[in-house]
């Protein structure tokens, strides 16, 4: 892989959360954490907390963790695709499992970041030094990776299913616009694959839905059940539709 790629993703990734990426990464943890507020409540709220700088609570974490998922994920991702195109596997598997051990791989760096940021969402009088100090004197390195599993099972079909919907997009518009399996999307055609891919891909925010809960009861300093727990528990007090909150 040319090492310029390993500086185009986290680029890439720190521009979108510095931008408009931040604002709707709070807006969801809201959503997602207060699943009884409708869309513009949780809105609503969030701006009665602190007006537009509340929109970037916990901007520091998500920025380190902007920059390193993306150089992860580039690295992964695209290690394992080139991996797997080479041994002779179709282009949406390939994609499939290179998304899913590219998500998976960011892990490491997104369950505490997200875990701060969710803090910061929950609690922006706490300062992220503070709450830092008091997360590693309550668990340790562990006491930072609460919802673990959530967020390793949401990155994996995260990334595998963008990958994948957008490979398989792609190669249908190649033969229903062009008529050639082979023939070149333009940017235009291309950016619309990405667009489709990315949007069915959000079958798995009960995923996410799960990883904010159980961050919340993590900042709380509460025990924190296991992600199947997690989400039995969310159905039970809001139904089914509690672990959608947030997916627009």
């Amino acid at each position: 892989m040319p090492p310029i790629d390993l500086l185009i993703g986290p680029l890439i990734q720190c521009c979108e959360a510095a931008t408009l990426g931040m604002p709707f990464e709070v807006w969801k943890t809201r959503m997602g954490s207060n699943r009884t507020e409708s869309t513009m409540q949780a809105f609503g709220n969030i701006y009665k907390k602190g007006g537009p700088a509340a929109f970037w609570a916990g901007l520091g974490p998500k920025m380190f963790e902007s920059a390193s998922k993306g150089m992860i994920l580039m690295y992964a991702k695209e290690g394992i695709n080139e991996s797997l195109l080479a041994s002779g596997m179709n282009p949406t598997s390939a994609g499939i499992l290179a998304g899913a051990g590219g998500g998976i791989a960011q892990v490491s760096v997104m369950g505490p970041c997200t875990y701060l940021v969710t803090g910061a969402v929950n609690d922006p009088a706490t300062s992220v030094l503070t709450r830092v100090k008091q997360t590693y004197k309550r668990g340790g390195v562990a006491g930072f990776y609460p919802g673990g599993t959530a967020i390793a099972f949401r990155q994996a079909t995260n990334w595998a299913s963008r990958q994948g919907f957008t490979e398989f997009v792609r190669a249908r518009m190649k033969i229903q616009l062009h008529g050639d399996q082979h023939a070149s999307l333009t940017k235009t055609e291309e950016i619309l694959a990405g667009v489709i891919g990315g949007t069915l891909a959000c079958w798995n925010h009960p995923f996410e839905v799960a990883r904010i809960e159980a961050q919340v009861l993590g900042n709380l300093g509460k025990p924190v059940p296991g992600m199947t727990k997690v989400m039995r528990d969310i159905i039970r007090v809001d139904g089914v539709q509690g672990l959608f909150r947030g997916v627009a």
